[in-house]
């Protein structure tokens, strides 16, 4: 899974004040790469209120890129 807050529809809005995002990110080039196992990881944290959830919701792909 790829974290990254440009491909997020959230980004900008309220939802990220709650969001694990930028405190993962933080000292990054903006992105990271994690893995299945610590995606459930940091999906257990939350349910366990341990730190906030992950509040990444991707933006659809450009269905029009490329066309012409």
């Amino acid at each position: 899974m790829i974290i990254d807050c440009d491909i997020c529809v959230m980004d900008g809005t309220s939802a990220c004040a709650d969001c694990i995002v930028p405190l993962l990110l933080a000292g990054t080039n903006g992105r990271i790469e994690v893995g299945a196992e610590e995606e459930e990881a940091l999906r257990n944290l939350s349910r366990a209120g341990l730190v906030a959830p992950l509040r990444l919701v991707r933006r659809e792909p450009d269905r029009d890129a490329g066309t012409g």
